[in-house]
């Protein structure tokens, strides 16, 4: 069969799409929202209920929907199609059979894949990875998530836990990151790592654009308003941009060094600072890797953008859940 559904499970929303894995055309997609405080039976039932109302909607029918790829933000057990521990959920979703449930509403082999490593896996299916044998993923958004795969195949050692690149230290002295390590990629290239640059820059007085461009109301700070800055000249603006790329860089050097793969992918919402991310952190690998040659690794922008997931877990479910 060629259609499967894939299904992105987040803290906010539901999305799902029924996607032709033969040329990773998102042939239809519908989001619903999670409401997470209902508990998981209810996210799962609403989930399911989703996915056939995509369904009856389109001429696809449900008989030719080979499959179902499920992704979600957290620690899964691939093995069992259980959720460990989803920390962006309500309830954290301990030891929940989301497979089984999901196969019991829908009569369809159920797989799961965590988040970031179904954009992974979609993007070098069929985006910015596609031709090459080996690369790695940094979807950059409220947190830093990442995804390796390694000649042809998808890294999920550790019970599908290796990957998570955006935990790489990169500064041994550095804050704190929320999953308990210091000086994390996560800490200083995040969305709101990215936003707090600019707040304090506000704060302290710099010379800067960003307080006026907010009308000095803080909570308007974002990556966004200071893309925007840095591209229209703002000095400071400019140098939070290359901080950024700069630990991300070294993050990509660490993983570089490790695996060797001839691209890297920057996905997720704040890769749409474009340049202003992807140029320090190539001279980032110019500057600090000697023992490999940086010019032989390209630095590009993911193409599938908010359907890299979908593609991925589709993609995942119609290989079975192996490679």
């Amino acid at each position: 069969m060629k259609y499967y559904i894939g299904c992105d499970l987040g803290g906010t929303n539901i999305k799902v799409g029924i996607v032709d894995v033969t040329s990773g055309n998102v042939v239809a997609s519908l989001g619903a929202p999670t409401l997470a405080r209902n508990g998981h039976e209810d996210v799962i039932k609403r989930m399911a209920e989703t996915m056939q109302t995509l369904v009856s909607q389109q001429s696809v029918k449900w008989n030719e929907i080979g499959g179902i790829g499920v992704s979600a933000p957290g620690r899964l057990d691939l093995e069992k199609g259980e959720t460990i521990f989803l920390p962006n959920l309500h309830g954290q979703w301990h030891h929940v059979p989301l497979k089984a449930r999901l196969e019991e509403y829908l009569g369809k082999p159920v797989y799961l894949l965590n988040d970031v490593r179904a954009i992974t896996y979609g993007e070098w299916a069929f985006g910015a990875g596609k031709g090459v044998e080996t690369m790695v993923c940094f979807a950059i958004g409220t947190g830093v998530g990442g995804g390796i795969v390694y000649k042809n195949q998808l890294v999920l050692t550790q019970g599908g836990a290796a990957g998570e690149l955006g935990h790489i230290s990169v500064d041994l002295n550095g804050p704190k990151c929320n999953c308990g390590n210091y000086g994390c990629v996560e800490v200083y290239a995040s969305g709101p790592a990215i936003t707090a640059m600019g707040v304090k820059a506000v704060i302290q007085g710099a010379t800067t654009s960003i307080g006026e461009r907010c009308g000095h109301d803080l909570n308007k700070i974002n990556p966004k308003l200071l893309a925007t800055a840095a591209l229209e000249g703002d000095i400071v603006a400019q140098e939070i941009w290359d901080t950024v790329g700069l630990h991300l860089g070294v993050g990509i050097c660490n993983t570089a060094l490790a695996i060797g793969p001839e691209r890297v992918v920057i996905s997720g919402g704040v890769a749409a600072a474009g340049d202003l991310l992807l140029n320090p952190i190539r001279r980032t690998l110019m500057e600090r890797m000697f023992v490999m040659p940086s010019e032989k690794i390209e630095i590009v922008l993911g193409k599938l953008g908010d359907d890299a997931g979908i593609i991925g877990t589709a993609v995942w479910a119609s290989q079975g859940g192996k490679q």
